[in-house]
C-alpha cells in the first residue's frame, strides 16, 4: 500500500464518479460482511456437520465442539489478521482453534479436549481450503469457456490449461493428505476419516456461492471505477471475473504481497490500469476492513451454541 504508485489516478477516478458509481461502491462495501457470513456458514458447516464416530450429537454439543453463527463469525473475522501475517494465510485455521481453545468453559475439559478440538479444526480447515480450491478452478474454467482467455497464450493455451487443472488437483491432493497425516498423528477419533460426499458437496456449492460474491464486488467496483461493464456485459464480465480469481489462486504469494499480484493480474485480464484500481479496493474491502473487525470483536465473550 505503502508504494503503489496509483493514489492520484484513483482520487481523480472517485472525483470523476456519477451517482451510479458511487452506489455501485457503495453496494461493493456492504456485501463484505455477506461475503464474511458466507465464509462462517461454511466453517459452521464443517464444525457442525463433520461427525464423530463415536460422540452423538448431544455430546459433542456438551464438549463445545459445536459453534453458533456469533461464534462462527467471530472465528472467521478472529482469523482474518492472521492469515494475512502468515505465509499462504497458514494462520487462519490454528488462529480458529486458539479461539476456541480459549474460549473453553473450564479448565479441565479444555485439557482434555485439546487434542480432540486441534485434529477436528485443522482437519476441517485442510477440507475448507481444498474445497475452495475446487471451487475456484470450476469458476475459471467456465469463465474460460464462455468468455476464451483473456490474456495471449498464443500456442500454449492447451499448455497451461493442463498446467491450472495439474495444479488444481495437486492442491486438493496436498490437502488431503494433510488431513490424513493429521488424522494418523492422534489416536483420538474426534473426526470421522470416511466424511461424507454430502458434507464435501455442500461446502463446494457454499464455496461457489463466495466466488459469485467476490465476482460481483469486483464487477461493481469495475463499474464504479471505470464504468466498463453494462447490464448486456454481465456474463462476460462474470466469466473475467472467475478467470482473475483463478489466476491470482495459482500465482504463488504471500498475502501481505498479494495486492500486487492482484493488481498485476487485473490489468493483464481486464486490460485497464482502473481494473488494478479495482483489485486493489476490493482488496482493503475484503481483508483491510475485516481485520479492522477483529479490534472490536477480540474482546468479547461469546459462548458455544
Amino acid at each position: 500500500l505503502a508504494t503503489y504508485d496509483d493514489y492520484a489516478s484513483l482520487l481523480d477516478g472517485l472525483r470523476a464518479m456519477n451517482t451510479a458509481q458511487w452506489c455501485a461502491l457503495i453496494v461493493s462495501v456492504l456485501l463484505m460482511p455477506v461475503n464474511m457470513t458466507i465464509e462462517a456458514w461454511r466453517w459452521r458447516t464443517l464444525m457442525n456437520e463433520g461427525e464423530s464416530r463415536v460422540e452423538s450429537q448431544k455430546s459433542r454439543v456438551e464438549s463445545q465442539e459445536v459453534i453458533g453463527w456469533a461464534e462462527a463469525h467471530r472465528q472467521v473475522y478472529y482469523s482474518k489478521l492472521a492469515g494475512l501475517i502468515t505465509p499462504w494465510r497458514l494462520g487462519e485455521y490454528p488462529a480458529r482453534g486458539l479461539l476456541m481453545q480459549k474460549n473453553s468453559l473450564s479448565q479441565e475439559k479444555e485439557q482434555v479436549s485439546s487434542k480432540t478440538l486441534w485434529t477436528k479444526v485443522l482437519t476441517m480447515g485442510a477440507v475448507g481450503s481444498a474445497t475452495m480450491t475446487i471451487a475456484i478452478v470450476i469458476g475459471g474454467l467456465i469463465g474460460l469457456a464462455v468468455v476464451g482467455s483473456p490474456v495471449d497464450l498464443d500456442d500454449n493455451y492447451i499448455i497451461i490449461l493442463l498446467g491450472v487443472l495439474v495444479g488444481a488437483v495437486l492442491l486438493i491432493a496436498a490437502g488431503w493428505k494433510i488431513r490424513t497425516v493429521i488424522l494418523s498423528s492422534y489416536s483420538s477419533p474426534s473426526v470421522d476419516r470416511r466424511l461424507t460426499v454430502g458434507i464435501i458437496c455442500k461446502n463446494i456449492l457454499q464455496s461457489i456461492v463466495r466466488l459469485l460474491c467476490w465476482c460481483v464486488q469486483l464487477g461493481l467496483l469495475l463499474y464504479a471505477l471505470d464504468g466498463i461493464p453494462g447490464l448486456t456485459e454481465i456474463p462476460e464480465i462474470t466469466g473475467l471475473t472467475a478467470i482473475y480469481y483463478l489466476l491470482v489462486t495459482i500465482t504463488p504469494n504471500v498475502p501481505i504481497a498479494e495486492i500486487g499480484v492482484r493488481g498485476a493480474w487485473a490489468i493483464a485480464v481486464f486490460g485497464t490500469p482502473q481494473a488494478a484500481m479495482a483489485a486493489v479496493v476490493l482488496w482493503v474491502i475484503n481483508t483491510l476492513l475485516p481485520c479492522l473487525g477483529w479490534l472490536f470483536l477480540r474482546k468479547k465473550t461469546i459462548k458455544f451454541a
